[in-house]
């Protein structure tokens, strides 16, 4: 079990290497994607609580919010990929994917609710990987969280 998590966990900090790397590797994602994704979530895709904040406090500081965006992805990525900090990265991965889940509610528009979840299938499973990361210590098992511990968890000396 611990082997298919941490198999899991690579592969999950793989998606995020891509995700962060053309954020971060070209301009174009801080100086106006963000800013038209941003446009989208403010009028009419965001949950009503959720839209102050993005209008207020993420709009105007749209180009730097791009490239954190980016930075972010790209520390998940290494985190999981190495297996080191992944508890703690793996919060920060919770509180990304709520993020993108209360700014992306409303994308179907009016309807039945499962057509929310279901349009939500992009951040709602990575949501549930980044759980299982945290509550498994998936870092352990082939990554540097485990480095010098057994099995058991106890330091090799």
């Amino acid at each position: 079990m611990h082997k298919t998590i941490a198999i899991v966990r690579i592969l999950t900090g793989g998606i995020f290497l891509l995700f962060g790397e053309y954020k971060i590797a070209s301009p174009d994602f801080a100086h106006g994607g963000f800013q038209d994704y941003l446009k989208q979530y403010i009028s009419h895709d965001a949950l009503e609580f959720y839209r102050p904040f993005l209008t207020h406090f993420v709009q105007s500081h749209a180009v730097g919010y791009g490239y954190l965006v980016g930075l972010l992805e790209l520390g998940i990525a290494a985190s999981l990929i190495l297996g080191m900090w992944v508890r703690p990265f793996s919060l920060l991965g919770v509180l990304y994917m709520l993020n993108l889940t209360f700014a992306t509610w409303n994308e179907v528009g009016p309807g039945p609710v499962w057509r929310y979840f279901g349009a939500e299938l992009s951040h709602i499973p990575l949501l549930f990987l980044f759980m299982i990361f945290f509550a498994a210590n998936a870092g352990l098992t082939w990554g540097l969280d485990g480095a010098g511990k057994t099995s058991a968890g106890k330091r090799l000396r």
